[in-house]
């Protein structure tokens, strides 16, 4: 799960100077489809032993120590006492609700139509920067109105009308991630660079393991293999190196470019779960999911052209 908010910020640097792809920058764009897309079938099989909150707890946990560590090393400073406040503000709604939702509703729904109902966030982020008076031009109203009529049809579909519960579950964990994302961008702004984001993971996970407790949350001991590297996965690839990777888009690569993970991720985790998981996506809900991409794709093709 990510936003659209950041990259928006990079706009006018990155699409003014125009850089060519290189080997990293395309490494950095795998990153970012392929190892993101993939994550939401991860958190799946990493529910066989680890409860929603309790696996995402120890998750951006044990990645936010990492990170912490090594900028620490590299001799960051640590962030101050109101981006620590920031970091539980923003942590609390992107992982604690956002991720912590995410993990919830796939406890019923396959990770696909999951991931396939995460890419309304950028429409939401749109919509909430209402307040702060940013308003959309054509193009993105259109973007905007038509990616809702498509979650309204992917609702519609039979595996979020299986599971009603899941459906509350992802819609919070949107509203959350959206909320927490414009406020990290216009009044809550974190510690610069990577510790801000490692102290983000740091409070995160700490709100996540109180739900965890709160909810009686305890894990099947010994893991299964498949649970346990899963969870391993979830640290090293969807925490740190694609978040790393990310972050490398973002100041060297246009920002639609910098987002294009936005529509392919959840073709990529839709397709997975069809072919290793052997979840079920109806003709319909591939139709709603291609309605929601395309209102993203008129939001991308907007954006760069700000600044």
């Amino acid at each position: 799960m990510s936003t659209l908010a950041t990259p928006a910020q990079a706009a006018p640097a990155a699409s003014s100077s125009r850089p060519r792809l290189t080997p990293l920058l395309w490494l950095c764009l795998a990153a970012t489809w392929v190892v993101w897309g993939s994550t939401y079938l991860a958190i799946k099989y990493a529910l066989i032993s680890f409860p929603p909150f309790l696996q995402m707890g120890s998750r951006f946990l044990v990645a936010g120590l990492l990170l912490a560590a090594w900028m620490r090393w590299r001799g960051t400073p640590w962030p101050t006492r109101l981006q620590w406040r920031n970091a539980l503000v923003v942590g609390a709604l992107m992982l604690g609700g956002g991720m912590g939702g995410t993990a919830l509703a796939e406890v019923s729904i396959g990770s696909g139509l999951v991931v396939a109902f995460i890419a309304v966030i950028p429409l939401l982020i749109a919509l909430l920067n209402l307040i702060w008076g940013v308003k959309p031009a054509r193009l993105e109203a259109a973007g905007i109105a038509l990616g809702l009529v498509g979650v309204l049809m992917l609702t519609q579909g039979s595996g979020f009308k299986a599971s009603p519960e899941g459906l509350v579950a992802i819609c919070v964990a949107c509203i959350c991630w959206s909320l927490g994302s414009v406020l990290s961008q216009r009044k809550l702004p974190l510690a610069p660079g990577a510790m801000g984001f490692a102290s983000e993971m740091l409070c995160g996970g700490v709100v996540l393991m109180v739900l965890a407790a709160v909810s009686g949350e305890t894990m099947t001991w010994p893991p299964q293999p498949v649970a346990l590297g899963a969870w391993v996965y979830l640290v090293v690839f969807g925490s740190l190196i694609a978040f790393n990777a990310y972050m490398v888009l973002l100041a060297q690569a246009p920002a639609g470019l910098a987002a294009s993970y936005t529509f392919v991720n959840p073709v990529i985790a839709m397709l997975l779960g069809v072919w290793i998981a052997h979840e079920t996506v109806t003709r319909f809900e591939w139709y709603a999911v291609g309605v929601v991409l395309a209102g993203v794709l008129l939001l991308l093709f907007k954006r760069p052209q700000k600044g």
